[in-house]
């Protein structure tokens, strides 16, 4: 992987200079990544269609990619983003609900496994962990505990962070050691893309841009999936698009077939039975 901060000077003005780059970033992630994300929209895809839940998890700024999948317009159910507000809250900055807090307790080890026991994993589940660095305990744990269940684990991460320095975890091990499947974010180590003359750190995160390709990338493969198997997925879209009564029925349909999923996967929940795939 060729490294993408840009050292060229940025005198006065120089409009273009992060696009550029992560321009550049996304053309890598797609020709050495794509074998990567085309395998994970196929296991979701069938996962999906096996009356399946791809969970989602991330902690910190990872939160943005989970969110985007599912819900918001042009996404659709099957996926289900699991978001901890207190290690994904993070407006407060300083005081209660602050950074400290949060960057504190997503290095906490245990605390994956209180998590997870929220939940009642089936074989056709997948779990989907977005974290750049891959070297904090609760993510690691997610990953761990998840294959303990016997569901498999994609790793959407930056490989390069995974392999910088001591990891900070008791077993040894990051993010990327316990995947069934990684996909590498392509970023530089410090994230961000862009060095300024005098000054010590480059500034501009790569990460949210390549997470948020992928993200699509599997959306759109995993729908075309469910179309071509003969599922037809309520797609979450606006009224501009379909008129107002189609788009609340579409709504209501997503919502009410994410529903149905979570329901059978809730710990203490009546109805572990599971069905047909509905799409």
């Amino acid at each position: 992987m060729k490294s993408q901060v840009g050292t060229e000077s940025i005198a006065g003005s120089k409009t273009g200079t992060w696009t550029s780059l992560a321009q550049n970033l996304l053309t890598d992630l797609i020709t050495q990544q794509g074998p990567a994300i085309t395998k994970a929209a196929l296991w979701a895809g069938e996962s999906i269609a096996a009356d399946g839940v791809v969970h989602l998890f991330g902690t910190g700024h990872s939160r943005i990619p989970i969110e985007e999948m599912f819900p918001r317009y042009g996404s659709f159910a099957g996926f289900n983003p699991m978001a901890e507000l207190s290690m994904t809250f993070h407006t407060q900055v300083v005081g209660s609900n602050g950074q400290r807090q949060a960057m504190f307790i997503e290095r906490v080890e245990g605390f994956a496994e209180q998590i997870l026991s929220n939940w009642v994993f089936k074989p056709q589940d997948l779990l989907m962990i977005f974290s750049v660095g891959g070297q904090t305990a609760v993510p690691i744990e997610m990953a761990m505990g998840a294959r303990a269940r016997g569901i498999k684990v994609i790793a959407v991460t930056s490989v390069a962070q995974n392999k910088t320095g001591i990891p900070t975890h008791s077993s040894g091990t990051t993010l990327s050691d316990n995947a069934d499947l990684v996909i590498d974010l392509m970023v530089p180590v410090s994230d961000a893309l862009v060095s300024i003359p005098g000054l010590a750190t480059p500034v501009g995160p790569g990460s949210t841009v390549t997470a948020i390709a992928i993200v699509n990338e599997i959306k759109v493969q995993v729908a075309n999936y469910l179309v071509q198997h003969g599922i037809t997925p309520q797609v979450l879209t606006s009224s501009a698009v379909v008129g107002k009564e189609e788009s609340k029925r579409l709504f209501d349909a997503a919502y009410a077939e994410h529903a149905r999923r979570i329901s059978t996967r809730l710990t203490g929940a009546t109805n572990h039975t599971g069905g047909e795939g509905k799409g």
